[in-house]
């Protein structure tokens, strides 16, 4: 397993040479040391750390708080704060930045191992769901003309793909939305007026505040019902959905 690389932002020179060697010993690769807030940011986007082990009370005009927010805009970096205070108010103001981690001074090594291990550990799968969220929303938000035709749901921690070809109907359930295929049922955090833009209003049609039917499946009509093809699902017909179902309908 390769080695984490940690930058050191600390401007006590004898402070930050005890992290040095303390990492050093718990196995890190330490890639530099900042003592100010300057010369932090321009190494840390420079040298895309693992790790940033961040000092809030550093000398110049920027905090270590400063520090860490400017970094969050550059890149995707883990921060773990090092501080001698623990007042509410330094406390308050850390949080905004969403660190990683708290280590007040002094530590001992294994509480900097923990925390540090932790971090990276969150920071990754952090990474991870980001990325998941990102290539799904591409998916179905249609950016490629390529996926017009497909859906990507999550289900059992994967995304599955599915063709709008296949689905029979939409129900809604609460704050879930429920996608039904032949063989298959895939429940969806999401709304029905989402579902609905996404899935484009040329084979589907709203005919209920609670359902969403693809045209094709649909077998017949009555008064009040709309019966589906092969399962005979009976789904019912709002009174203020029903003209629009009826204009998507190719009647004779």
């Amino acid at each position: 397993m390769e080695k984490l690389n940690i930058f050191i932002v600390e401007d006590e020179s004898i402070v930050a040479k005890d992290i040095q060697n303390s990492l050093v010993k718990l196995g890190y690769n330490v890639v530099g040391i900042a003592n100010n807030g300057n010369d932090a940011i321009e190494k840390i986007i420079e040298l895309m750390p693992d790790l940033v082990l961040m000092d809030i009370m550093i000398k110049g005009d920027l905090t270590g708080i400063d520090v860490s927010e400017k970094i969050k805009e550059k890149i995707s970096v883990p921060v773990i704060f090092l501080t001698a205070y623990a007042d509410e108010g330094t406390l308050s103001k850390a949080k905004i930045t969403e660190p990683y981690g708290y280590i007040l001074k002094p530590f001992k090594e294994i509480d900097l191992h923990s925390t540090i291990e932790m971090a990276v550990y969150k920071h990754q799968k952090d990474t991870a769901l980001l990325k998941e969220r990102d290539f799904l929303y591409s998916l179905v938000e249609n950016k490629d003309d390529n996926n017009k035709d497909i859906l990507f749901v999550k289900a059992n921690s994967r995304l599955v793909k599915v063709l709008l070809k296949d689905i029979y109907f939409v129900e809604a359930l609460k704050d879930y939305v429920i996608i039904n295929t032949q063989s298959a049922r895939y429940t969806v955090h999401s709304t029905m007026k989402d579902i609905d833009r996404k899935l484009g209003n040329i084979d589907f049609a709203r005919i209920h505040r609670s359902f969403i039917a693809r045209l094709d499946k649909i077998q017949s009509i009555d008064s009040q019902n709309v019966i589906l093809e092969n399962d005979k699902k009976v789904i019912p017909v709002g009174g203020s959905y029903r003209e629009e179902l009826m204009q998507k309908l190719n009647m004779l």
